[in-house]
């Protein structure tokens, strides 16, 4: 005779709200990359299309959501300003992310004196701040797409290493590790074939986490100039464009900054939620 397991209501109220904050984040990145994606095949108006008869004209009356201090259509701009955004915050973290895990795993294995001196490099790191990075390099590289990404991943290595450096220290002294030792494995190849696959799950909620810090200080860069280069849109620098007619023409701010909000939001909510669903022992915050 089976016996059922007992839910609580807390328990069930818990699980909904968990799985709420999963989906609700899924919706909101899933809608930003589909309209990222569809702005690569097309777009109201070409976002670089100047008409100056119809320039700092309101929303509805020219487009959807209005035009900017040149006649260009806002919307197709935000559209074109996302898939700009999007793939500079992937590729800066898909870089940082990476060299970031192979530095964790590779103190984590060592320890000692390797695993110290990686610990305090990523301090150092951590003293720099991105923007201040990316004026640096922007000193030397000049101004645009890689400068942004090079700074941006530069501050994400050492989040990346800290990270898999502490979820690794607590997979190596379990059982099948002692185990694979004794089968004569290395150091390296007992981080890639078993440690890295237990700690996958910190890493992909890290990597949604970061995501949005990364389109957060992509907008930075771009709002001082550090970004892609003009004529091509992305919303900081809308942002920065908007400035001199936030009394004559307040949408042209309200559009970028509501999308880099969403953006943010969306990828904070989808990394708690993959948080909660990978690792069910963590409490919920209410």
């Amino acid at each position: 005779m089976s016996v059922r397991p007992t839910v609580l209501p807390g328990d069930k109220r818990t699980s909904v709200a968990r799985s709420s904050k999963l989906v609700a984040g899924l919706v909101i990145t899933g809608v930003l990359c589909a309209i990222a994606l569809v702005s690569l095949v097309w777009t109201p108006l070409p976002p670089t299309k100047i008409q100056i008869a119809y320039k700092l004209t309101a929303p509805l009356q020219q487009g959807l959501l209005g035009t900017d201090q040149l006649g260009r259509d806002v919307l197709s701009m935000v559209m074109v300003g996302a898939w700009n955004s999007l793939s500079t915050a992937v590729a800066a973290v898909a870089i940082g992310g990476s060299l970031g895990t192979v530095a964790g795993l590779f103190a984590a294995a060592a320890r000692g004196t390797p695993e110290a001196l990686a610990m305090r490099a990523c301090d150092i790191v951590f003293a720099l701040p991105p923007i201040l990075s990316a004026m640096m390099l922007g000193a030397f590289l000049g101004t645009g797409r890689w400068t942004a990404i090079i700074a941006i991943a530069v501050f994400m290595i050492p989040v990346f290493a800290r990270v898999v450096c502490g979820a690794a220290r607590q997979i190596w002294p379990r059982d099948y590790i002692q185990a694979a030792r004794g089968a004569g494995k290395g150091p390296m190849l007992i981080s890639i074939e078993h440690v890295l696959p237990n700690i996958s799950s910190q890493i992909i909620v890290q990597v949604t986490i970061q995501l949005g810090l990364a389109i957060l200080t992509e907008a930075s860069l771009s709002f001082l100039g550090l970004g892609m280069p003009p004529p091509s849109p992305t919303w900081g620098r809308m942002l920065a464009d908007s400035q001199t007619y936030l009394a004559q023409a307040p949408w042209l701010a309200v559009a970028p900054g509501l999308a880099i909000a969403l953006a943010v939001f969306g990828l904070n909510m989808l990394g708690d939620g993959l948080r909660d669903t990978l690792d069910p022992r963590t409490p919920l915050l209410r």
